[in-house]
């Protein structure tokens, strides 16, 4: 999430929402995002529901959920995804924001 955070304003510039769900409780979330100063918009999915639809990852062995970034364009169409391995296997923001330049 941090990633992201540092070129939020890339993506705002670009007409991008940046839309976070986490499996966390509402509170640990809002608590997070707080402390934080994150300015795009967060979910917790604490039931994991959106997060088995879009059937991202999990590892026990890693404890827990394994990252997941995807391009939703504003026809609801998915237009990338990219499941990472760990939390380190995350795409850069550049690339995102290319790919949002060619949509």
């Amino acid at each position: 999430m941090m990633q992201l955070h540092q070129d939020y304003n890339e993506f705002i510039k670009r007409d991008t929402e940046i839309v976070v769900l986490g499996p966390e409780n509402a509170k640990a979330f809002k608590a997070y995002f707080e402390q934080n100063g994150l300015q795009f918009y967060g979910i917790p999915d604490e039931k994991h529901s959106v997060l088995d639809l879009y059937e991202q990852k999990v590892n026990l062995l890693k404890l827990g959920r394994m990252p997941a970034q995807m391009v939703i364009d504003k026809n609801g169409i998915l237009r990338y995804v990219h499941y990472g391995n760990s939390m380190k296997d995350i795409p850069e923001n550049v690339e995102i924001l290319q790919l949002i330049d060619t949509l």
